[in-house]
């Protein structure tokens, strides 16, 4: 899937939290969307996953506007995992998860072959089998995420947006998960804090300050020494390690280095 994002602005209460957004998605990219908290990276993942109606702009799935699609239509196109994952609920894990099959089932009609297939599948990915008989108020934080992105999963889409997807995860599973999105078919926008990752697993970085998108290019590109001091107020240094991967070495906040120079 091909996600173009021309012009996009959104506003609420007078004020714009992201303002002419403008840049494309190639199908099977994985794109990581970074930037401090409050710079819109939420906003704009919910704008592109048609939960919110953007001010100004267009959002277009390979080149369709997707302005007045149904929730459905949209939803066997795309994925999209939110940040939090709290619920009361009284589901099993197995229940939850099959919730990615509902955009393609009549609605009074059960589970067919295929799809029990496809949810035990998505339940062996993210290493919930023995968990899928589990009640979802049960579960910790870190399994409650992992079963929301088997639901995703479970879904089949043609794109995936997560909202800082490996909150809550330890180490293990936040390596697997990020190694997954990078290595899958599918176009993915995936919301990080973790900048080493984003570095080590992203094609290609969108970097958002004050609502506007100020950076895209590869992690070499992007996440400069200049950079991280202007937006994120930070002084590092940037390397590579034995496997060519980019690594950042935190100092401390820009202003503490500055005054003791």
């Amino acid at each position: 899937m091909r996600i173009t994002i021309e012009a996009l602005s959104w506003a609420a209460a007078g004020k714009t939290i992201v303002r002419d957004i403008e840049t494309e998605i190639a199908p099977g990219e994985t794109v990581g969307l970074i930037g401090p908290n409050g710079s819109g990276k939420s906003t704009l993942l919910r704008c592109l996953a048609g939960l919110r109606t953007p001010t100004t702009g267009t959002v277009r799935y390979d080149g369709h506007d997707i302005h007045g699609w149904s929730a459905r239509r949209i939803a066997q196109q795309l994925a999209f995992v939110e940040q939090s994952a709290d619920s009361d609920s009284d589901l099993r894990v197995a229940d939850v998860v099959a919730l990615g099959r509902t955009p393609f089932r009549d609605r009074w009609r059960g589970l067919g072959h295929t799809d029990r297939l496809i949810v035990d599948a998505a339940l062996a990915r993210m290493e919930l089998t023995h968990l899928r008989t589990r009640v979802w108020k049960t579960l910790s934080g870190g399994e409650r995420q992992r079963t929301h992105i088997a639901r995703a999963l479970a879904q089949r889409p043609w794109g995936v947006l997560l909202d800082e997807p490996t909150n809550h995860l330890d180490i293990k599973h936040q390596l697997e998960l990020m190694h997954l999105l990078g290595n899958t078919d599918q176009t993915v926008i995936v919301a990080l804090h973790d900048l080493s990752l984003a570095a080590r697993f992203c094609d290609r970085l969108l970097l958002l300050h004050q609502g506007a998108l100020i950076a895209t290019g590869t992690p070499q590109e992007v996440l400069t020494p200049d950079r991280l001091r202007e937006v994120f107020e930070i002084d590092a240094e940037i390397s590579h390690d034995g496997l060519g991967n980019l690594t950042i070495a935190y100092r401390g906040s820009a202003p503490a280095v500055q005054s003791s120079s």
